[in-house]
């Protein structure tokens, strides 16, 4: 089908479908746009949305439990979604909307040219037609005036009273009348065969390209029309897939929940390494209280036939212990008070003295007071340098955490260090390049650095050797009370208690033993040598368990480098101990390197 055949009248209602054809395409376009401001609003309210929730705490103070980690991963996954909308508006806005508006441009000024042409076309098609209808006006007048002076002249030339002068005139005008309108005739049949072919040419030719191209124009509006559709869809399955991966990335925070991992960080939290306190002992008052026969005595068990069990008979007063392994002093005004007798088979109850409650009522306090409230905490209490405020487990950690904290800035000095001293091998080969010696201060610095990180950190290894072994000892000291509160009868914890052994009378707690972090020198056998070292410095060995070096000094290697910035090595004359590795220039054996 072809508009220029078809519809070769139909010049109005083309006019008005080419207008409407533009129009829709600029209604699309305002569609694409009012989407994709609905995508920049959604991605911006999605941002605010991830921004409100996210949190304003430094990171050290960030909670650890995998529940706020995951709901974190959320937010980041979430602010990842929110950037993918924005493609999709920046996408639309460029690929979509910013084509069908250049393109709307473009059809309007090719229209407006058609349609030109078009008008033009038919305009001279009505001036063929006017200077045809003039001719043939002006033919039909002649015409009529023609036959007007042939009919006077016929009746001049029959009248018998007519001059011959009238005669002759009338003739001479009927002449001039045919010849005018013999005129017109020729003018008229030239401007009628030039009309047809005009109007031929317009009809077949002209008007028929014209609706072409405009039909043209049409389609191709409609086939890009259904490529900005499948371009709006391309737009958004391109950012399906890493959609469906931030979708995935929350399913897989969702799966990382653990809510033991949760309980633990909160004993980790808050544990304070503090021991539950003890139970009150019973506190007899009743012992200076004459009792007869038929009274019992709390907690002496009889024996069999009524005999007294010699393990507990009365008379032996001297194996019974008294709190701190001593008996409580009578004050002198008050006279002592007398043994109460006792009837055969019956024995004495322990006597506990007032102080022991005191005692258990003081540690209870004093271990209360360590114990900072959060309170304290967020008002900014003051911290010494040892920790000491804090309880013994979360001193251990902040310990740690400060070690690993001085070991990296450790290791940064050490890397500059190394850094300098290649420099300056660079300069001493090469003096142009620079002076060796200005670099010398630089090294030194770095050098008093190092020994002061280490100094901080063997500062805060022996505070954490210190809380290490308290805890050790605590934990030794209630595993051993738990084991002579399970002793058998006659031998009972020496808290007020009788025992058969005299050895007990004065048992005071186990201390922790004072070399226990040493039993990796105490070992029987010399461990072998895996290369040897060169020192590049002295080292004065100052603390314990390290070995003083001399500079040049060549050792042996016994064991490499763990992370911790020492190695242990062994002199000649057989002594070992730990250097500093960055003090010395290790020379380890090819087996020894592959193991």
């Amino acid at each position: 089908m072809s508009w220029g055949t078809d519809l070769w009248d139909q010049f109005e209602n083309l006019d008005k479908h080419s207008q409407w054809g533009i129009d829709f395409l600029e209604r699309y376009a305002k569609f694409v746009k009012e989407r994709l401001e609905i995508e920049q609003t959604y991605a911006k309210q999605l941002r605010s949305l991830v921004k409100k929730y996210c949190p304003k705490r430094p990171k050290d103070d960030e909670p650890r439990f995998t529940s706020c980690l995951s709901f974190y991963s959320i937010l980041n996954e979430l602010n990842d979604y929110a950037g993918q909308r924005e493609v999709v508006a920046e996408e639309m806005g460029h690929k979509v909307y910013g084509e069908l508006m250049r393109y709307s441009q473009d059809l309007k000024a090719e229209r407006k040219h058609h349609l030109q042409e078009g008008r033009k076309a038919q305009q001279y098609l009505d001036q063929c037609w006017k200077h045809m209808d003039n001719s043939k006006k002006k033919f039909e007048r002649e015409c009529k005036e023609a036959e007007k002076s042939q009919l006077i002249y016929e009746r001049l030339d029959n009248d018998i009273n007519a001059t011959k002068s009238e005669v002759e005139k009338a003739k001479s005008q009927l002449y001039l009348r045919q010849h005018m309108a013999e005129e017109s005739k020729n003018e008229y049949a030239a401007q009628l065969q030039n009309f047809n072919s005009e109007q031929w040419k317009h009809f077949n030719v002209a008007i028929p390209q014209i609706f072409k191209n405009l039909q043209d124009m049409d389609e191709r509006r409609t086939v890009k029309l259904g490529e900005m559709y499948r371009s709006f869809a391309e737009v958004e399955r391109r950012v399906i897939p890493i959609i469906s991966k931030c979708l995935e990335g929350m399913v897989t925070a969702a799966k990382n929940v653990n809510e033991r991992r949760d309980s633990g960080i909160v004993v980790e939290s808050f544990k304070s390494g503090f021991e539950p306190p003890g139970d009150f002992p019973f506190e007899d008052f009743s012992q200076n209280i004459q009792r007869t026969g038929s009274d019992g005595t709390i907690g002496t068990p009889k024996t069999e036939g009524g005999k007294p069990d010699p393990k507990h008979a009365v008379g032996r007063t001297k194996n019974k212990l008294w709190l701190f392994g001593k008996k409580p002093k009578i004050p002198p005004s008050i006279p002592p008070p007398s043994l109460p007798s006792f009837p055969s088979g019956h024995f004495q109850s322990p006597k506990f003295s007032t102080d022991r409650i005191a005692n258990h009522l003081s540690e209870m306090r004093n271990a209360k007071t360590k114990i900072p409230s959060f309170r304290t905490v967020k008002r900014g209490a003051p911290t010494l340098e040892d920790l000491s405020h804090l309880p013994p487990e979360q001193r251990r950690k902040k310990l740690q955490q400060r070690i690993d904290e001085l070991n990296k800035e450790l290791q940064k000095e050490m890397d500059q260090r190394d850094a300098l001293n290649k420099m300056k091998d660079v300069y001493e080969k090469n003096p142009q390049m620079g002076d060796p010696g200005s670099l010398q201060p630089k090294i030194s610095e770095t050098i008093c650095n190092m020994e002061k990180l280490r100094s901080e950190i063997h500062k805060n290894e022996s505070w954490l050797a210190e809380v290490e072994g308290k805890h050790g000892s605590r934990s030794e000291r209630r595993s051993s009370a738990d084991v002579n509160h399970h002793a058998p009868h006659g031998r009972e914890s020496p808290e007020g208690s009788y025992t058969d052994d005299h050895s007990q009378e004065h048992r005071s707690p186990p201390q922790p033993d004072p070399h226990e972090f040493d039993d990796e020198f105490d070992d029987d056998d010399p461990l072998p040598a895996i290369g040897h070292c060169k020192a590049l410095y002295s080292f004065d060995g100052s603390n314990e368990g390290t070995l003083v070096m001399k500079e040049n000094e060549v050792l042996y290697v016994i064991e490499e480098d763990k992370g911790d910035g020492w190695t242990r090595v062994r002199k000649q004359g057989g002594e070992e101990g730990y250097v500093p590795t960055s003090y010395v220039e290790i020379t380890l054996e090819k087996n020894s390197k592959g193991s």
